[in-house]
């Protein structure tokens, strides 16, 4: 058994040459509001949810970008709410967010 039930990975990289990341669409903000909501929701912790930060996940050009294993599920979000539909839809209840995957 998993350590975890979902692990989450945010890319949370920066290109300083200026090419597309993740970064320059807010990405850390967005982890950290991810983690923060799903300690609040009580998601968090072992044999639950893990919220992390990931270099370059190589998919700059859909950015930004998060993967939640297990399962390989990718996302793409826009705001606060796209997170939110992503932890109450697949980390609360196990459905993936057809409208967000890439």
């Amino acid at each position: 058994m998993s350590y975890y039930k979902y692990h989450v990975f945010f890319c949370t990289n920066l290109r300083e040459d200026g090419s597309a990341c993740c970064q320059r669409f807010n990405a850390r903000a967005m982890r950290d509001y991810a983690k923060k909501r799903s300690k609040a929701l009580g998601i968090a912790g072992a044999g639950q949810v893990r919220i992390n930060s990931a270099g370059c996940l190589d998919r700059c050009n859909e950015g930004p970008v998060l993967v939640v294993y297990p399962g390989d599920v990718w996302y793409s979000y826009i705001d606060q709410s796209d997170i939110d539909e992503i932890i109450e839809e697949h980390l609360v209840n196990g459905r993936v967010v057809e409208r967000l995957k890439i």
